[in-house]
């Protein structure tokens, strides 16, 4: 045998971190304990769930028929056991054990993992935030044209999802999609609750009922963070036991009547740079305690100094559109011929409906004859502003309102609440790394919904990966008060898990004459696995 016959080189890169985290949460211990372990066969289906978590976060984009050509150039035995060859990764494997998921329950398993991950690494849970988004979906499938019709359904359901068309946040209402339910701590962004919904379902049908269904499923004592979609009164009576905050919709009469009555107070000069620590010195407010729906309620009318700005601009804009276009159908409407004073006027009420700000109004309707000698009719009109209109929507700007159940010996501090609501983004961003083209695709195809909502719950499993080892790197740079350079060279105390990823490209698995050992891990590299959960590091050290 030669020497160079006796080298074997694999990739390794940052797939050890991911394997680490793994890992260290005991997903694959957690999965066959759930499904099972058969002796017969080559490799667990917790260890087949493993590699589908490494490979999505392997940040490449193949689909799951190239997914054991994923594997050819890793270091496969080093990341899921000895003598485990990549052909074990087949589709019919794959398949069969996401039918199994599926079969066994993909909520109880997510919560199982999500109650140990809360358990392992102390996660905060004073705030979760709920919001939901559509995937589009390419192909067809087998329930789409389901016609049966649906009794009212627990929230947990026992029919596979339908997918349909509906409010599309992709803006692809071309295609068929299914929505994603998610729950998120404040505390790293991390996934509590996962839910698949049909591709025609309303938040605002769900949303009180996933929260119920979520403080079932998980017992602690958490305030719930969600947006304008969960309040209305149906939803208020529905969760009346537990504690949130929420947006109020501006459809509503009353939140209608104080952003355009009250004015919110001045900020005192011994406040100021309180709320400057606190990077609220753009925003106003005032409390007010509402009754609705039946539940007390406080409501913050908060007034944001750079949103009214946004808002005015936009308001301007609006309106000089609107001018533009009024002196179309002016000159339109004043060149036309009508047969009776009704179509003048029909076309006039037409006109308007097109029109917010600015209004067309009849100064005259002439009757005259055209130049075959036939009556006709002429109107002259002018244009006006809608003085009312642009008055509210100018004393709107800025304005929004936030309601809370928590009143009187539960009272929050009205910066809290607001904090608290800004931070509804989590879930957004959740949702923008679930779609990222670099993580599975945010457009896929497998052959029936069942597949769907268990790719969307391994999806989800990826995410809850990745942010937990993300909280627990920023969380250890703090604690040790030193940073490390992030894409531009500049020492930062909270980087992205993405970017440790890159810093970890082209680490290799060598095996030389039987002896096995890592190449190219710098200091700066053992420097960041120390900082990573010890799983993590027994892959690289």
């Amino acid at each position: 045998m030669s020497y160079l016959e006796e080298i074997q080189v694999k990739n390794l890169d940052h797939l050890g971190i991911v394997a680490g985290l793994i890992d260290e949460i005991g997903i694959v211990k957690i999965i066959n304990n759930k499904l099972g372990i058969d002796v017969r066969e080559k490799i667990s289906a917790g260890t087949v769930v493993k590699s589908i978590l490494i490979n999505g976060l392997g940040f490449v984009l193949r689909p799951l028929y190239l997914f054991s050509q994923f594997f050819q150039d890793k270091a496969i035995e080093k990341l899921l056991g000895e003598r485990i060859k990549p052909d074990y990764l087949n589709d019919d494997k794959i398949g069969r054990v996401m039918d199994e998921l599926y079969k066994y329950g993909l909520n109880d398993i997510f919560i199982e993992v999500v109650l140990e991950v809360i358990k392992k690494f102390e996660i905060d849970l004073k705030y979760s935030h709920l919001d939901s988004t559509s995937f589009h979906l390419d192909g067809e499938y087998k329930r789409e044209e389901d016609k049966e019709k649906q009794e009212e359904e627990k929230i947990i359901k026992e029919r596979p999802i339908f997918i349909k068309k509906g409010y599309s946040r992709d803006h692809r209402p071309d295609l068929k999609q299914c929505v994603l339910d998610l729950i998120t701590s404040q505390d790293g962004d991390i996934p509590l609750f996962v839910r698949v919904g049909d591709g025609n379902e309303s938040d605002k049908a769900v949303f009180g009922k996933v929260l119920v269904e979520f403080k079932k499923q998980i017992k602690f004592d958490s305030i719930m963070v969600c947006d304008s979609a969960l309040y209305g009164q149906e939803n208020l009576q529905l969760i009346q036991h537990l504690k949130w905050i929420t947006r109020v919709p501006m459809t509503i009469k009353k939140a209608k009547e104080l952003v355009q009555n009250i004015e919110v107070e001045e900020v005192k000069d011994e406040d100021k740079e309180k709320r400057s620590d606190l990077n609220l010195e753009s925003y106003t407010w005032k409390e007010e305690i509402v009754t609705y729906g039946g539940i007390k309620q406080t409501w913050l009318i908060v007034l944001s100094e750079k949103r009214q700005k946004s808002d005015l601009e936009k308001l301007e804009k609006q309106l000089s559109q609107e001018e533009k276009k009024s002196q179309k159908f002016l000159k339109e409407i004043q060149s036309e011929e009508f047969e009776h004073p009704q179509a003048a006027r029909y076309k006039l009420k037409a006109i308007n409906k097109k029109l917010r700000l600015l209004e067309i109004k009849e100064v005259e309707l002439t009757e005259t004859y055209s130049k075959k000698k036939e009556k006709i009719y002429k109107m002259i009109s002018l244009i006006i502003k809608k003085d009312e209109e642009i008055s509210r929507k100018t004393k709107e700007a800025g304005k929004f309102i936030l309601a809370t159940n928590l009143v009187e010996e539960n009272k929050l501090e009205a910066s809290e609440i607001l904090i608290t609501y800004k931070n509804q983004q989590s879930t957004e961003r959740g949702f923008r790394f679930l779609k990222d083209p670099l993580f599975f695709t945010d457009s896929f195809f497998v052959e029936k919904p069942e597949r769907i909502e268990t790719m969307l719950f391994l999806m989800s499993l990826c995410l809850l990966i990745y942010n937990l080892g993300q909280r627990e790197l920023r969380n250890c740079l703090k604690r040790v008060k030193k940073g490390i350079n992030n894409q531009v060279g500049k020492v930062t105390l909270r980087p992205t898990l993405r970017w440790i990823f890159q810093c970890f490209q082209g680490i290799h698995y060598v095996i030389l004459n039987g002896v096995k050992q890592i190449v190219n891990l710098t200091e700066e590299r053992r420097f960041i696995l120390s900082l990573l959960p010890a799983s993590c590091q027994r892959y690289y050290l």
